[in-house]
């Protein structure tokens, strides 16, 4: 909802005039004094916040033009780094979920993204933890050409970095279908050995690694390195590579196993995005073709996306009788915002689980009915990358009494969200809300832990399993599918459990402060798309 602008020039005049004497004699007392300046633009004054709608697209660097993504006019207005950065402060005392444990700073003492990093809480959660983990930006027009297109640049590698620093330690996980790593034949559980014939596990030489940065992860099409891998049964693979545009395919290893528990269906699912909706339809159709009577949803590298394919996923698994009358998730903003979303004016409404198909582009639903199973059971592969609208899944089902079996190791715990917000050509996302199940429990914050004997809401049934890179994805005998299909005939974990893995992103947190560790630039692009509850408004009302 926007508020009225605010006036933000206040304009003095201030007039001198001199005494003069008879005889020619003078009187003044000297020249006039030079007035001080009146400020012409709107200042920051610690406590007081202008509207945020009064401040916002008043850039420093305007755009112009169409906005190719919109087909609507940028914009941008004539403005400054200072409207700026006050823009960002009145909109997180409005929108942030913790607005009030934020220091008010002075502006001028940073830059604008430096300004913005710091609008956030410094509060820990019970662990020790930060509280606020998932405050970032990006250019806009990147974050538009990821989550619209689904198309970004580069070899099609996903990446496990086990250890940034020497000894270096880069694994592949998967390679999209139809990259270059995947026309290359490069399996999972490759590990890095050289890079254009630079020691990448034992380098510390500067220049090595600025070599290594740039050849890992080009920033042009077109580009071509050689990789020498070690493979997981000790062979050596060398094999150039040349970066492209890659095609992000969010559903993959689609198929129905046959199982002393019944018809176990399996798919990989990495990213909530909206392209992704068609594949789940396809995949769903297919489970029911084949009677499939059992479910694993492989997330364990997907963090999240948008909300409201998150509630259309749980629909297709749990079907209308268990989710009439229920609801998938409802948000809940700032004590400055109990009945109304902050963000979008309306009155706060649940998320319903979403029986339709949904146009996202008009963000309206339509009136094709999705398909669903109606399980009463479904089991989730999950790492340290599970995150956000992945753990809504989680949590949504556990809401409607669904049995969720959690198979893997602890997920990042990210039971927040934001709206993704565009001024002058970065797109801030900033925690305004927090998810909560039908039965009213959201507290994650430390992720949902896979237990064998749960006693608390965070703890989930099911097993402590590595992520095994000696199998590709959906071979029965990869270690946490096995144990899936173990616990689904069994109703118990297969012994001995391996413990769950120190997560990669801790090894990376304690080591990237090294200038001479292996930079991670999908930090970004896993926060965009897979760290990220996506909440996009959803007209109801059927085409």
């Amino acid at each position: 909802m926007r508020l009225s602008k605010l006036a933000a020039v206040i304009v003095a005049t201030i007039s001198f005039s001199g005494l003069t004497a008879c005889g020619g004699g003078s009187n003044s007392s000297g020249p006039a004094p030079t007035p001080t300046p009146t400020p012409t633009g709107p200042s920051w004054q610690p406590g007081v916040f202008a509207s945020a709608s009064s401040l916002e697209a008043k850039c420093e660097s305007p755009r112009t033009g169409i906005d190719p993504f919109t087909g609507q006019q940028y914009p941008d207005g004539a403005g400054s780094s200072l409207e700026e950065k006050l823009w960002l402060r009145s909109w997180t005392n409005e929108t942030y979920l913790w607005y009030d444990e934020v220091d008010d700073n002075n502006p001028a003492n940073y830059s604008v993204l430096g300004y913005f990093d710091q609008l956030k809480t410094t509060a820990t959660t019970p662990s020790g933890t930060p509280k606020d983990n998932f405050h970032f930006y990006q250019p806009t027009d990147e974050y538009n050409e990821l989550t619209q297109s689904g198309v970004a640049s580069g070899y099609g590698f996903d990446w496990e970095f086990v250890r940034n620093t020497s000894p270096r330690e880069l694994v592949v996980r998967f390679a999209e279908p139809g990259s270059p790593a995947d026309l290359a034949g490069i399996p999972r559980g490759a590990s890095v050995k050289l890079v254009n014939g630079i020691d990448f596990v034992n380098t510390n030489s500067s220049t090595d690694i600025d070599a290594l940065n740039d050849a890992l992860f080009p920033a042009d099409n077109g580009t071509t390195t050689s990789f020498v891998f070690e493979l997981v049964n000790g062979d050596e693979l060398a094999v150039d590579v040349t970066s492209a545009d890659v095609q992000v395919s969010p559903v993959q290893h689609v198929q129905v196993l046959d199982t002393p528990a019944g018809r176990t269906g399996y798919f990989q699912f990495n990213t909530f995005i909206r392209t992704a909706q068609y594949d789940l339809i396809d995949a769903f159709d297919g489970f029911i073709d084949e009677n499939v009577t059992e479910l694993v949803i492989d997330l364990r590298y997907n963090g999240g996306g948008l909300l409201a394919l998150a509630s259309q996923l749980s629909y297709m698994v749990a079907g209308p009788a268990q989710t009439n009358n229920a609801y998938f998730e409802t948000l809940q903003f700032n004590d400055k915002s109990p009945n109304r979303d902050p963000v979008t004016g309306n009155v706060i409404q649940p998320t319903p689980f979403y029986s339709n198909e949904i146009d996202y582009n008009a963000g309206r639903l339509l009136s094709a009915v999705l398909p669903s199973l109606s399980l009463t059971r479904v089991f989730v592969l999950t790492t340290g990358s599970s995150c956000s609208a992945s753990e809504s899944v989680i949590n949504a089902l556990r809401g409607i009494d669904v049995e969720v079996v959690q198979i893997g190791s602890t997920t990042c715990g990210k039971p927040y969200g934001f709206y993704p917000t565009d001024n002058c050509g970065t797109t801030y996302f900033s925690i305004q809300f927090q998810g909560i199940n039908y039965k009213g429990f959201g507290d994650y914050a430390d992720g949902f832990i896979p237990t064998e004997t749960p006693n608390y809401g965070y703890e989930v049934p099911g097993c402590a399993v590595d992520d095994d890179f000696s199998h590709p994805l959906g071979d029965p005998a990869e270690g946490m599918l096995s144990t899936a299909l173990a616990y689904a005939e069994t109703g118990s974990c297969p012994q001995p459990v391996n413990p769950a893995p120190v997560s990669p992103d801790a090894v990376n947190a304690q080591s990237s402060e090294s200038s001479l560790a292996i930079e991670n630039p999908f930090t970004l692009k896993e926060r965009l798309i897979l760290q990220n509850k996506i909440n996009e408004p959803i007209v109801t009302e059927q085409e």
